[in-house]
């Protein structure tokens, strides 16, 4: 099955968090593991913010292991739609529209996709 771990997962699994242990199989399976460039921009601002550059690029280094999805102009326009129905910012709406786009289901602990289709949530409570 074919899974994109929103950039929340990818923080739980990078610092062992308590949820870590339900991301690690979906961020260790490559073959089906899709990251869109948007969680390449929220991992690498994260990761300079809290620990260094190098660490970033060697986490960049990691999602090129994947199928890496850039943001095209027909990705911009299925996330416009998936915001306005759903009501997703602007991140979001990419993370979700690259799922849908891919066929993809969407691993998850950020409450803001919890009830959307073709969506796997995670509650930290």
């Amino acid at each position: 099955m074919k899974v994109v771990v929103d950039t929340c997962g990818w923080i739980e699994w990078l610092t062992d968090g308590v949820l870590a242990d339900e991301f690690a199989p979906f961020l260790a399976d490559f073959d089906n593991l899709i990251v869109p460039t948007s969680i390449q921009f929220e991992l690498h601002k994260w990761i300079c913010r809290e620990q260094n550059e190098a660490t970033a690029m060697d986490v960049i280094a990691l999602t090129q292991q994947a199928k890496v999805v850039p943001l095209t102009e027909s990705l911009a326009l299925i996330a416009s739609e998936l915001a306005q129905k759903h009501k997703l910012s602007f991140a979001d709406a990419i993370i979700y529209a690259t799922a849908q786009q891919e066929k993809a289901r969407l691993i998850t602990a950020d409450d803001h996709f919890e009830n959307l289709p073709a969506v796997s949530y995670f509650s930290k409570k």
